[in-house]
């Protein structure tokens, strides 16, 4: 009789499954991470900054902009 119960499946089997679900975990969450931080980065821009973004897009006119402007400062 081989295995003595285990069919065959020796402890060498169990670290390679364990292996496998932390392998598979890990490569999860760093998709997830990966995917959390794609695209434009707001990191370190000053209200007055975004205000110049969004009047160089044409989201809002002169007047707003200058309005919003003197708000900020």
């Amino acid at each position: 009789m081989m295995g003595y119960g285990w069919n065959g499946f020796n402890t060498f089997g169990w670290v390679f499954m364990i292996f496998f679900w932390l392998l598979l975990v890990l490569g999860v969450i760093a998709l997830i991470r990966y995917l959390s931080k794609s695209g434009p980065s707001k990191e370190g821009q000053t209200p007055l900054d975004i205000l110049k973004a969004r009047y160089a897009r044409g989201e809002i006119n002169q007047k707003e902009f200058e309005e919003m402007k003197k708000d900020l400062t």
